[in-house]
C-alpha cells in the first residue's frame, strides 16, 4: 500500500501549482580479478571519488572554464594546466558517472580537449562543450547523491551528508543556469529545487524524499530543456538569430544549445528516439548551422517530452497501489510542466493552465488511491499529450 506523510511534499508543490517546480569512456582501471570484482572496483572509485569531495570538483571546473574563457577575449589559453586539472580532478568524477549512467562525457570533453590543444576546433567552442558537459556531470552528480539517500534511508547522518553533498554540486554549477532561465522565462526553477532540498530535509518517510527529489532532478531538467530548445530563448532560436546577424559566433551559440541538450538527450532517448536522435543531429558541430530550423527544434522537443510524461502515466497505473505509482504519476505532471512556455504559446493560456491543473489534480488522486478518478482525469491529459506528440507532423 502507499504508505502516508507525503503530505508536506505534495502541499508544497501545490503551492506552486507544479509551476516551479555500457560505458565507453577510457579508463586506467587494471582488468578485475577473482578478488577485484567489477563492483569492488566501482565502489572504490566512489570512494575515491568522495575522499576529494564536491569543492575539488567544482574548484577544478572553475579553473578550467575560466581559463579557457580567456579565448574570448583574445587572450592565450594554458592548455597545459586546462588538461592536468581536467585528468587530476575532475576526469575521475566523469568517468564515475559515466560508468553509473551508461553515458560517454569522458569521451566527448577528450576529443573536445584534444581538438582545442590541436587548433581544429575553436577554443570558445571547446570552452563552451567544457562548461556545458560538465554541468551535465555536475546533474548526474547529483543524482548519485540522491539515489544514494534512497539506499542508506536508516543511516540518517549518512542521510544528511549524501544531501549536503548534492547541494555542493547544485550551488556552484547549475544553480546559475536556473537562475538564468528563470530571468528569460520568469520561472522560478531556483525556488522550486531550493524547496524541494528543504522538503528532502525534513523529510520523515522515503516516498516523501522520493517525490522531492522528482522535483530537483526534473526541474534541473526543465532549465536545460529551456536553454536549449524553448522559444523564444533557447539555443535554437538564438542560433538562427546568429546565422543572420552575427555568423561568426553562430557555431559558438550552436556548441551550446548541443551542450545543454547532452544533458536531455539520454532520457529523451529511451521514450522518443526519433525526437532525440532529431534534435541531436541538428545541434551537432558537423550540422551547417545555416540549415537549424528552430521551430521544428522545438517542435521535437515538445513530441519527445509528451512521449515521456505518457510513458510516466503508463507506469503510474501499471505500478497502481505502490509507491512507484505517486512516484511516476508525479514526474509526469512535471514532464508537462517542463514544456508550459511552450505549451502557451501551442495551446493557449487557459488549455495549458487546464491541462496542469489536471495532472496535479491526477496526481492526488493516485495519492489517495482514487483509481476511477485518475482514471477519467487520465482521458483528458492523455488527449493533450497525444495532441503534442505529434505536432509539426
Amino acid at each position: 500500500m502507499i504508505k502516508k506523510g507525503i503530505g508536506i511534499v505534495l502541499i508544497s508543490l501545490l503551492a506552486f501549482n507544479l509551476t516551479a517546480c555500457g560505458n565507453t569512456g577510457s579508463t586506467s582501471e587494471p582488468a578485475p580479478t577473482q578478488a577485484e570484482t567489477p563492483k569492488a572496483q566501482d565502489e572504490k572509485k566512489d570512494q575515491a571519488e568522495e575522499q576529494k569531495g564536491p569543492q575539488d570538483f567544482t574548484t577544478a571546473v572553475k579553473t578550467v572554464v575560466d581559463e579557457l574563457a580567456k579565448s574570448s577575449n583574445g587572450e592565450k589559453v594554458d592548455f597545459a594546466l586546462v588538461e592536468k586539472t581536467y585528468i587530476e580532478k575532475i576526469k575521475p568524477a566523469v568517468e564515475a558517472r559515466d560508468t553509473e549512467f551508461n553515458e560517454q562525457v569522458s569521451v566527448q570533453l577528450d576529443g573536445a580537449l584534444t581538438a582545442g590543444k590541436e587548433g581544429s576546433l575553436d577554443t570558445q567552442i571547446v570552452k563552451q562543450v567544457f562548461d556545458k558537459l560538465l554541468q551535465k556531470v555536475a546533474f548526474l552528480s547529483v543524482r548519485h547523491e540522491l539515489n544514494e539517500v534512497g539506499e542508506h534511508w536508516d543511516d540518517k547522518e549518512k542521510v544528511k551528508a549524501e544531501i549536503e553533498e548534492a547541494k555542493q554540486f547544485y550551488d556552484p554549477i547549475l544553480k546559475s543556469t536556473l537562475e538564468k532561465r528563470d530571468t528569460a522565462y520568469e520561472t522560478q526553477l531556483v525556488s522550486a529545487v531550493e524547496g524541494a532540498f528543504s522538503a528532502m530535509e525534513s523529510a520523515t518517510e522515503v516516498l516523501d524524499f522520493q517525490l522531492a527529489k522528482q522535483v530537483v532532478d526534473k526541474t534541473m531538467m526543465k532549465g536545460f530543456y529551456l536553454a536549449a530548445g524553448a522559444s523564444p530563448n533557447g539555443y535554437a532560436y538564438k542560433i538562427e538569430k546568429a546565422v543572420k546577424e552575427d555568423p561568426e559566433h553562430a557555431g559558438i551559440a550552436q556548441a551550446e544549445g548541443w551542450a545543454f541538450y547532452q544533458s536531455l538527450h539520454p532520457y529523451i532517448s529511451k521514450h522518443a528516439s526519433e525526437e532525440a536522435e532529431f534534435i541531436n543531429s541538428q545541434f551537432d558541430l558537423t550540422n551547417d548551422a545555416a540549415k537549424i530550423k528552430a521551430d521544428e527544434i522545438n517542435q521535437a522537443f515538445i513530441r519527445g517530452v509528451a512521449k515521456v510524461a505518457l510513458d510516466e502515466y503508463a507506469e503510474s497505473f501499471e505500478s497502481w497501489g505502490k509507491d512507484k505509482s505517486v512516484i511516476t504519476a508525479l514526474e509526469g505532471a512535471l514532464f508537462i510542466q517542463m514544456m508550459e512556455i511552450d505549451l502557451k504559446r501551442v495551446l493557449g493560456e487557459e488549455p495549458t493552465a487546464q491541462v496542469i491543473e489536471k495532472a496535479g489534480l491526477l496526481l492526488e488522486a493516485v495519492k489517495s488511491g482514487d483509481k476511477e478518478q485518475a482514471e477519467t482525469l487520465f482521458k483528458d491529459v492523455k488527449n493533450v499529450l497525444d495532441q503534442l506528440s505529434v505536432l509539426g507532423k
